[in-house]
């Protein structure tokens, strides 16, 4: 199938590879043919199989056959915003935008309805999995139009896992339960964080990276989040090369604005992220940097570093 793709950074780039060659280890099979579009195009792509990079909005729609299919995978707000209203302009009555990024649900149902009016379809397309996607398959939470949704099947069976992604509802849906996703995600990690930091600073001098493992393995508390934290434990005990630096992404506060529209207490997300603001001002704090090294973990984000030669802090790319 044919898909342009707007947007080719650490998400967008993986994605593209995954529809194209399939993932790394051949379980998945890509063959899909990809028109991207990127001012910085991820350098892996230039001699990619199945691949075409273009160097505009207007040559990307040249490019595919209608109906067109143009997945948007730019960084929420403005970004995404100008990238549509542009392709408004550009497409035609029967073609399907898809936004793949962060944005805010009620951004969503807006330029559902915006695009309506010109006769293009919309989907919002929560998607989870950060850098590990390529291989172990995104997570996707659709909202938007039987038909269109008919439309995009093929490359969303390409990108998730078996059963790994829902059609949840309509316009907006997807970035709704997503946002919802990643409040959870900050809850948990927060957990997590607090718990490494009572045994750190626990009389039992308990070796950290052991606990993370075997609570893998028949742990009711076993994830992959704290697969993830076993790996980070193993190659950094103490952490103490990251700062307890801990950003936020925005879905955060939209879960914890969306908690108080609905009248439901959610305590334990709305503490994780005033956690999130502490860990700012706040110079040793272990759980901090187990948040912050997580996020390097599972989504490539970036970290404050520290050297500890010089004690200044960095932020690594």
């Amino acid at each position: 199938m044919q898909i342009g793709f707007i947007g080719l950074g650490k998400m967008g780039a993986n994605m593209t590879l995954r529809l194209t060659a399939g993932s790394p280890d051949e379980t998945v099979k890509g063959g899909h043919q990809v028109v991207g579009y990127d001012l910085h195009p991820n350098p892996d792509l230039a001699q990619a199989a199945g691949v075409k990079l273009v160097n505009s909005l207007e040559a990307l729609v040249a490019a595919l056959s209608p109906p067109r299919l143009l997945w948007v995978m730019v960084p929420a707000g403005n970004p995404t915003e100008n990238v549509i209203k542009q392709l408004a302009e550009l497409l035609s009555q029967g073609d399907v935008v898809i936004d793949g990024g962060n944005s805010f649900y009620k951004d969503s149902i807006r330029r559902a309805r915006a695009l309506a009016e010109k006769q293009i379809g919309f989907l919002d397309v929560g998607t989870s999995g950060g850098i590990w996607g390529r291989s172990e398959g995104y997570c996707m939470m659709v909202g938007g139009e039987e038909a269109n949704v008919a439309l995009a099947k093929p490359i969303l069976d390409t990108l998730a896992p078996e059963r790994g992604w829902a059609h949840v509802g309509g316009h907006g849906a997807g970035h709704f339960v997503k946002m919802i996703h990643n409040g959870i995600e900050y809850g948990l990690m927060q957990a997590y964080g607090e718990g490494f930091e009572i045994l750190r600073k626990s009389q039992f001098k308990v070796n950290l990276h052991q606990v993370a493992d075997v609570w893998q393995h028949g742990s009711v508390i076993r994830s992959w989040l704290l697969s993830l934290g076993e790996r980070m434990l193993r190659e950094d005990a103490t952490l103490q090369t990251i700062q307890p630096y801990v950003e936020d992404s925005g879905e955060g506060r939209w879960t914890v604005q969306a908690a108080i529209e609905e009248a439901v207490p959610a305590p334990v997300i709305a503490a994780s992220l005033f956690a999130r603001f502490e860990s700012r001002d706040t110079e040793d704090n272990f759980s901090a940097r187990f948040c912050a090294a997580l996020r390097k973990q599972f989504g490539g984000h970036d970290v404050i570093t520290k050297d500890v030669t010089t004690k200044t802090a960095h932020r690594k790319m």
